[in-house]
């Protein structure tokens, strides 16, 4: 029996992980993800490539919207098995597919006004693939979508459709991640999903990757080494503690999933040792918010030193525009946490327009942006951008924090391979830019002997 793997999304790119398995007639997709880069953004209105209805089960590494972001449109679209992910997956999943339906309606709301003020097109006869004013999806729809959600525990073998089990081990990065062991038809599949780093903050380790025929990896960060420029700690003293003494604010672009969260775990240490003042810390994401409840609900999840909490005095936490609109009333110092990471959405976009003319302030990034974002434009050194439909002068002050990231970087994905025993017989390099992910799978194969390829988007790769 043959099986196959293709690669519907996350190949020769960063976002959008769809994969396809497939073994006589069985059919599984493992993540379910939006594409975020603007160039692959029309991916995300295209009808599935097979029939969802055909589709027996979806399996979800972690709750990242380039993971699981698609699943209301495939089950709109008529996919109607289980969604099985891990027991914090299963809780972060309907909280990010809310926020997703959310913001995708209140950008439709913006850019209709903005559109009629400017007497531009809209509605039904706009463009084929809009990004407004129509939205992939509502409420409505993600309330269909979780309904399909099947938890499972970590590192317990599953029977996910007749005749295919999956095991989900820890991956780091956020929590609840994994990567999965599909085994079907006396295959062995492993899709790493998004491989976190080793003594990080939060959550466990990786675990060691288990034997497996084919492995499709992630390779994020396949051409590069995190730098050493100074431990994180060090960076936010620097950055955080120069701002606030000239009298500034420091706005912190963050995912509310992991990042933020992190965050606030080095604020609190920062804090409690001294070395930053105490200024008021704004908490402002919906989404954030309910994640600090679910980290508090899944302490078995978290690794020792996060379980002894990292609750500021400091922290104001907003939910409503009403509450994030009043942040600007606030005089003097503050640290101002908000969506999204990489300025493509969210409130982060409305404090920035209040301060992007401020040089005593600061635009602090502590995550990858990808290429085509607001973000990437700002780290890039722009002095010009387009926010919120108008040219804009930058005159804030820029700042990236390094050794921030959520993904291994190439020795460390390496090194995690080479933990294989026996030797996988291919590796599928996935989730990796169109330069990145081919230079990684040549590497793959230099330096652990074993045929290595960067997927294509819709090749298909036959399990050995």
């Amino acid at each position: 029996m043959t099986v196959s793997v293709t690669s519907l999304g996350a190949a020769r790119n960063v976002t959008g992980s769809r994969h396809l398995l497939e073994a006589d007639g069985l059919r599984l997709l493992i993540d379910c993800g939006l594409y975020q880069e603007r160039e692959f953004e029309g991916r995300n209105w295209e009808a599935f490539p097979v029939p969802p209805a055909s589709i027996h089960a979806v399996l979800l590494t972690h709750a990242h919207i380039d993971h699981c972001g698609w699943l209301p449109r495939l089950v709109s679209q008529g996919f109607a098995g289980r969604v099985w992910c891990t027991h914090a997956t299963g809780e972060i999943v309907p909280i990010i597919l809310a926020d997703a339906a959310r913001l995708q309606g209140e950008d439709v709301e913006t850019k209709n006004k903005r559109h009629a003020s400017e007497g531009r097109q809209s509605g039904p006869a706009a463009p084929a693939v809009p990004r407004a004013p129509a939205a992939l999806y509502d409420q409505a729809d993600v309330d269909v979508a979780t309904k399909r959600l099947q938890t499972v525990d970590f590192s317990r073998a599953t029977e996910v459709a007749p005749g295919a089990r999956a095991t989900w081990l820890p991956a780091g990065h956020i929590l609840g991640a994994a990567m999965i062991l599909v085994e079907v038809a006396g295959k062995r599949v492993l899709f790493s999903g998004d491989l976190g780093r080793w003594d990080r903050p939060l959550v466990p380790d990786p675990s060691d990757p288990p034997a497996a025929d084919l492995v499709l990896v992630e390779s994020t960060y396949g051409d590069r080494l995190h730098t050493s420029e100074g431990d994180i700690p060090s960076q936010l003293e620097r950055i955080i503690g120069g701002t606030i003494a000239q009298g500034g604010v420091v706005l912190i672009p963050s995912f509310a999933i992991e990042r933020a969260q992190e965050l606030l775990w080095y604020l609190h240490r920062l804090h409690e040792a001294g070395r930053i003042p105490e200024v008021p810390v704004f908490l402002d994401s919906p989404m954030a918010v309910k994640m600090l409840e679910v980290f508090h609900r899944h302490p078995e999840a978290l690794d020792e030193d996060a379980r002894r909490g990292f609750a500021l005095d400091s922290l104001k936490l907003t939910r409503t525009r009403d509450e994030s609109k009043a942040i600007n009333d606030h005089r003097g110092s503050a640290v101002i946490i908000a969506g999204s990471g990489m300025l493509n959405g969210g409130r982060i976009k409305h404090h920035l327009n209040q301060r992007i003319d401020d040089p005593a302030s600061c635009l602090l990034f502590v995550g990858y942006q990808v290429n085509g974002t607001l973000g990437r434009q700002l780290v890039d050194g722009a002095r010009r951008v387009r926010l919120l439909g108008r040219e804009r002068e930058v005159r804030i002050r820029v700042e990236q924090v390094q050794g921030f990231s959520g993904h291994a970087d190439r020795d460390e994905v390496l090194g995690w391979l080479s933990r294989m025993s026996p030797k996988p017989k291919k590796v599928a390099v996935i989730h990796g830019g169109d330069q990145v992910a081919p230079a990684f799978a040549k590497l793959v194969q230099e330096r652990l002997g074993v045929p290595a390829h960067a997927s294509d988007y819709r090749e298909r790769i036959e399990v050995p």
